[in-house]
C-alpha cells in the first residue's frame, strides 16, 4: 500500500532565521488518523501548512501520489482539507449554506449543485438544520462543524485539523471526537489533548525542536514524553 502522504527530509526556515523543521520524514497511510504532539513552537502547525502547499520548504513532500509543487497545488488543495484552530477564519458569508457552498462555487460548479452538496456535507456533520443561520449566531462547536462541512463539501481525501478543540467545552469535545471516528478520511490532528488524541487516533508522531523525536501508539507516545491530558489555551503558530 502506497502511503497517501510521503514526507522526507522536510526542511523549512521563517524569514527571521528561526529553524522550523530540521528534517522531518513522516508517512500517512490511506484511512489513517494521526495525532502531531509536542509543545509550542516544535514544528507541528509549520508542517502540515507544508501538504497543501501554504508553505514551501526543502525536501520531498508528496500527497495523494503526487509531489507538492506549484502545478499540482490545484488539485492537491481539493484533495487536502484543512480545518483551521479558529473556525472564524474559515466562515465568512451571509449563511451556513452560502458557506459550506463557497469552495464549490469557485470550483465552477452550478450553484444548484453547489447547494445540494452543500446541504449534504451540513447533513453529515448534523448541522442540516442550521442551513439558513448566519454562521456568527453559532456556538463554538457549531462552527467547528460548519467549517468542516465547508471542506467535506469538497470531498477531500486528507482532512487536516490544526487544534480542532480550542474553544470548545468537554461535551463540544466529545461529539468532534464522535464525528471524527465516523468519518472515512484520512485525518492528521494537531493537538495539545491529550484525552482527545486517545479517543480519535490510532498513532502519534511526537515534535521536538522542529523533529520528530518518536512515534507509536498514541499511548506509548504520551507516556514516553510525559505529556499533559490538559487542554492550553490558543496559541501562536509554529
Amino acid at each position: 500500500m502506497n502511503p497517501l502522504v510521503d514526507v522526507r527530509g522536510l526542511e523549512y526556515t521563517y524569514e527571521d532565521g528561526s529553524h522550523a523543521l530540521r528534517g522531518v520524514d513522516f508517512q500517512l497511510d490511506p484511512g489513517e488518523t494521526v495525532a502531531l504532539l509536542g509543545p509550542n513552537g516544535s514544528g507541528k502547525t509549520t508542517f502540515v501548512l507544508h501538504l497543501n502547499g501554504l508553505l514551501k520548504g526543502e525536501g520531498q513532500v508528496r500527497v495523494c501520489g503526487l509531489e507538492v509543487t506549484t502545478g499540482n497545488l490545484a488539485v492537491i488543495r481539493r484533495k487536502v482539507g484543512l480545518v483551521f484552530q479558529d473556525s472564524d477564519n474559515q466562515l465568512f458569508m451571509p449563511t451556513v449554506l452560502e458557506d459550506v457552498a463557497f469552495g464549490l462555487l469557485n470550483l465552477g460548479i452550478s450553484p444548484e449543485q453547489a447547494a445540494v452538496r452543500a446541504q449534504s456535507a451540513l447533513e453529515n456533520v448534523g448541522m442540516a438544520l442550521a442551513a439558513q443561520r448566519a454562521p456568527y449566531h453559532l456556538s463554538a462547536g457549531e462552527k467547528k462543524r460548519v467549517a468542516l462541512a465547508g471542506v467535506l463539501a469538497m470531498d477531500p481525501e486528507l482532512l487536516v485539523f490544526d487544534e480542532p478543540t480550542t474553544f470548545l467545552d468537554p461535551p463540544g469535545q466529545r461529539a468532534l471526537a464522535a464525528l471524527l471516528t465516523q468519518l472515512p478520511q484520512a485525518k492528521i490532528l494537531v493537538t495539545h489533548d491529550a484525552n482527545f488524541a486517545l479517543a480519535v487516533c490510532s498513532r502519534a508522531v511526537f515534535f521536538q525542536e522542529g523533529r520528530v523525536a518518536g512515534a507509536g501508539p498514541v499511548e506509548e507516545v504520551i507516556s514516553q514524553f510525559e505529556w499533559s491530558f490538559r487542554s492550553p489555551a490558543p496559541s501562536a503558530v509554529r
